[in-house]
């Protein structure tokens, strides 16, 4: 009798919801998700290495941004709320919030940053990551100090895929 009513109650159970990030939207971001070595586009200097990670039951793409030349910083991103937003932090004690989605393939991400030109010079920043046929991605960096009247390029960096070690 016991055995069947567990039974009973097993069968009546409802099915546990889906794991919190399932969605199609969560992995958009994933192109990026590698070891990857940055020069700046068009160029064959590597200026940084990037590790791009997927984590936290696929919520969450982390950045760990390291620069040959100086300190580094690094990025949480994650969808939530139909938009992608982007906290990034840095050796220089920065923080800039970012927010935006897939624009047309691409990762358009939108963010105001103090003092990204100096003290007291901020500027809105806006940065597409796009996936190129090569298996690289060109993170490409656009900033306006007019409120987004016109735009300049600030940075633009491919990220290359790094050699897997031999062995």
């Amino acid at each position: 009798m016991i055995v069947a009513t567990l039974a009973l109650m097993l069968l009546q159970a409802p099915a546990p919801p889906p794991p919190a990030c399932s969605a199609p939207e969560h992995n958009q971001f994933d192109f990026w998700v590698g070891e990857w070595e940055v020069t700046p586009t068009g160029k064959t200097n590597v200026v940084a290495n990037s590790r791009i990670e997927k984590l936290y039951g696929n919520c969450v793409v982390r950045e760990n941004w390291m620069p040959l030349q100086s300190a580094g910083g690094g990025s949480l991103n994650n969808y939530v709320d139909g938009r992608w937003r982007q906290t990034w932090v840095d050796s220089s004690n920065a923080r800039v919030d970012f927010v935006g989605g897939l624009v047309d393939g691409k990762m358009v991400l939108v963010g105001d940053w103090k003092g990204v030109n100096g003290p007291g010079k901020d500027a809105i920043i806006r940065m597409t990551y796009s996936k190129n046929g090569d298996g690289s991605v060109r993170q490409f960096g656009e900033q306006s100090t007019d409120f987004g009247v016109t735009w300049s390029t600030n940075f633009d960096f491919t990220y290359h895929p790094k050699a897997k070690p031999k062995g």
